[in-house]
């Protein structure tokens, strides 16, 4: 039987020795990423900012243009529009409106009749939403509490599976992802919604995932190779696992890249995070994760006694 493999079985690549330059571009990417988070601001989306979101459809591609000069002076705020998936779908995003749910109907009203007046042929109204304030502030605070709480639990779950020194490396790992996805996001302008959280979260499990992939054949690394220096250990360990972690990647990017190209607007935000999220976890876990567990202050005689002590051969790692 052929097995596929996308890296060679056997891989001596010296991924410790580019420790300090992937330190030096993650701090860069971290610094800027947090910069941006703080000046620019996320996109955020209805379900954070409160306001009327009208999915529109139209019977001819539509006029973007047109379509915002009947909808400036109906005095109703910011108003926002983008095309949705095909050409003939808009999303009109609106403020929300001064007053109870009577005014957000107003203003709804007004939209249909200014471009009902611009617009030839029949108008299809696909989807009317309203966020109220109270609502879009509860959201925020369970989106960001969820996060939290999530990276939490991972801390405390790779602590108890492994030593202290393992939870701080892994948890730098997540933070360091989480950061740039918001960064990324922030450079882009793409809107942030309750979609992106769920593929923040998602990322922080396919991150661990992977990290403690790495982690598990460090540890027993550890026990087989007790001469063998750290550095040269961890390298070994990386290599071992680095067939597994190309392939989970390599087909996790296949299935997104599918679903991001062919699987509609409504879904592009949530794939395009979690595409960039497979990229930086499969990163952060061969030069963040593992890299730090030199400068935390990794201990060999926390993982047991080997049972073996006569070892010295990496080739028997494979």
């Amino acid at each position: 039987m052929i097995r596929l493999r996308l890296v060679p079985a056997k891989t001596n690549i010296g991924f410790l020795n580019q420790r300090l330059k992937a330190f030096v571009l993650s701090a860069f990417l971290f610094v800027a990423s947090a910069f941006l988070f703080v000046t620019t601001g996320l996109n955020y989306g209805i379900d954070f900012e409160g306001g009327i979101l009208i999915e529109v459809g139209t019977p001819e591609p539509a006029d973007l243009s047109v379509m915002r000069g009947a909808l400036s002076g109906l005095d109703l705020g910011e108003v926002a529009l983008q095309e949705f998936g095909r050409d003939t779908e808009v999303l009109v995003r609106i403020e929300r409106q001064p007053g109870d749910s009577t005014a957000q109907q107003r203003a709804v009203a007004a939209v249909k009749e200014a471009l009902s007046k611009e617009i030839a042929g029949e108008i299809s109204y696909r989807r009317v939403e309203f966020v109220g304030p109270k609502v879009s502030a509860e959201l925020v605070r369970a989106g960001t509490l969820a996060s939290v709480l999530a990276v939490i639990a991972m801390l405390v779950y790779i602590w108890f599976r492994f030593e202290w020194q393992f939870a701080v490396g892994a948890v730098m790992a997540l933070v360091h992802d989480v950061v740039l996805t918001i960064g990324v996001f922030a450079l882009t302008r793409l809107e942030f919604n309750l979609s992106i959280i769920a593929a923040i979260l998602t990322i922080v499990g396919y991150s661990v995932n992977d990290t403690v992939v790495v982690y598990d054949r460090i540890r027993e690394n550890l026990r087989k190779y007790r001469k063998m220096p750290l550095t040269e250990l961890l390298n070994v360990s990386i290599n071992d696992t680095l067939s597994r972690t190309t392939m989970t990647s390599a087909t996790t990017l296949i299935a997104l890249l599918t679903l991001f190209f062919f699987g509609g607007a409504v879904i592009k935000g949530f794939t395009f995070a979690m595409i960039w999220g497979v990229i930086v976890g499969t990163y952060s876990s061969i030069f963040i994760a593992a890299p730090l567990l030199i400068y935390v202050g990794l201990r060999r005689d926390a993982m047991g006694e080997s049972p073996n002590e006569d070892e010295d051969s990496a080739a028997d790692t494979a």
